[in-house]
């Protein structure tokens, strides 16, 4: 680890969050720690060497707040901690920020930020068991990476939170590095989670759960069209829609050119995990029909 950062800092803030990341937390630290003016770690009492670890670097600031979900973990620290900077960057442990992506966001604050942007926004670069993952409708895929303090939040559902910009945002070239596992069981025990959470929230999706979230738009930001695409699948017929959109993912946008980590990605992430939705849809479904016909009264 190197003891002293250098060059001049950005006047952001980055606000990571850790549970137990003694693997990642290093590297995501590393990635934006000589560039960026602070350094927030929320942490969720981790028991692994995750604080050990955020201890070697003296200037990095820790606290420690319980952890109820995303959404909540990350609007807490928007509102309770000590910000210095009028930009904050948002990135989990397992985010990874490119060079590039420094470079840019120099170019960008050296000539000034006009009043009218509030944030910017870059696309994710998956990576699978060590395979760029680029095909398959996968990238680019934009996320809200930054926003000017008191202009953005971080939209209230249980899954696939994304963060909302009060106004006008710049869209980045560079990328931010997403390593999203560090095994297929842990893959496949996090969708098994958030299948469940997206099927409750598919059951009650309704024009009034729409109030601080992204919203679907198909003339919006890339978010908000992402958002509108993602409204629009839900249009079509339970199953059906999975083989349709497993269709287009590995055929039409190329997943099945990505070798064996692209066979093994976009089969789980684009047809188990979507198939195990939308078979828990079909169960919860079930069951409430079945409980209404035992006591004769509907929900």
């Amino acid at each position: 680890m190197s003891s002293e950062k250098s060059g001049s800092k950005l006047p952001i803030t980055a606000i990571i969050l850790t549970y137990n990341e003694e693997k990642n937390i290093r590297d995501c630290i590393e990635s934006v720690y000589h560039w960026l003016d602070e350094i927030y770690v929320v942490d969720s009492f981790s028991t692994d060497r995750t604080l050990e670890i955020i201890s070697e670097y003296p200037d990095v600031k820790m606290v420690q707040h319980d952890f109820e979900n995303y959404s909540t973990q990350r609007n807490w620290a928007f509102q309770n901690l000590d910000i210095a900077n009028d930009f904050i960057f948002n990135l989990d442990a397992d985010h990874r920020a490119m060079p590039e992506l420094a470079d840019e966001l120099r170019n960008h604050f050296s000539i000034g930020i006009p009043q009218n942007i509030n944030g910017f926004m870059a696309s994710r670069r998956t990576m699978f068991l060590g395979r760029w993952i680029k095909k398959g409708g996968h990238y680019p895929v934009y996320h809200a990476i930054i926003f000017r303090k008191g202009h953005g939040e971080c939209e209230q559902k249980n899954y696939d939170q994304h963060f909302i910009i009060h106004g006008e945002s710049i869209v980045l070239k560079s990328n931010v590095i997403d390593i999203i596992t560090e095994s297929l069981s842990t893959f496949t025990e996090r969708h098994n989670k958030w299948a469940t959470l997206e099927a409750a929230e598919a059951i009650a999706y309704s024009k009034e759960m729409e109030a601080g979230r992204v919203k679907a738009d198909k003339e919006g930001n890339p978010m908000e069209y992402r958002r509108y695409q993602r409204m629009k699948y839900y249009s079509y017929p339970i199953f059906l829609r999975v083989f349709l959109y497993f269709g287009y993912r590995f055929v039409l946008k190329g997943g099945f050119l990505e070798g064996k980590q692209g066979l093994v990605f976009h089969f789980l992430q684009g047809f188990w995990f979507r198939f195990l939705v939308d078979a828990k849809i079909w169960e919860m479904k079930y069951n409430q029909e079945l409980n209404e016909s035992k006591t004769g009264v509907k929900r």
